[in-house]
């Protein structure tokens, strides 16, 4: 029943894990809206209130499409955080090479090895393979 649903999510997240949950139907709307993670699966009668409830609406009625829905969004920030870290350490050289503290050829390498890095690390995110 959907209180049963409910009163599930919110009794493990009473326990301080983080819930994720998939539906695909008007049953479970509120434990949908209730999950940290609300997944709407499909789309058939009477998923409109699913899909409003819902944090993200998968296209797939299949499961493995809810793993998809949380590991590429995580390799993906992944990704962005690498290419900052990256970004920001080469461009360190520039202001070292400004104050005479390196040799300006140094500077101008860690700069285009900069840009390499950030397109090929992103360009990765391109062989992405689903789970199903």
């Amino acid at each position: 029943m959907p209180r049963d649903k409910v009163d599930a999510v919110r009794r493990l997240q009473d326990q301080g894990k983080v819930i994720a949950m998939a539906g695909d139907g008007l049953n479970a709307a509120a434990a949908l809206a209730q999950a940290d993670l609300g997944l709407v699966m499909g789309a058939g009668a009477g998923t409109d209130a699913a899909i409003a409830a819902a944090d993200r609406t998968l296209v797939r009625g299949d499961l493995r499409a809810a793993v998809d829905a949380i590991r590429l969004p995580r390799r993906t920030l992944r990704t962005i955080k690498g290419n900052l870290f990256w970004a920001f350490a080469c461009n360190v050289a520039l202001p070292l090479a400004t104050a005479g503290l390196l040799n300006s050829m140094i500077a101008g390498a860690a700069m285009a090895f900069s840009s390499v890095f950030v397109v090929s690390n992103s360009i990765r995110l391109r062989g992405f393979r689903s789970a199903g």
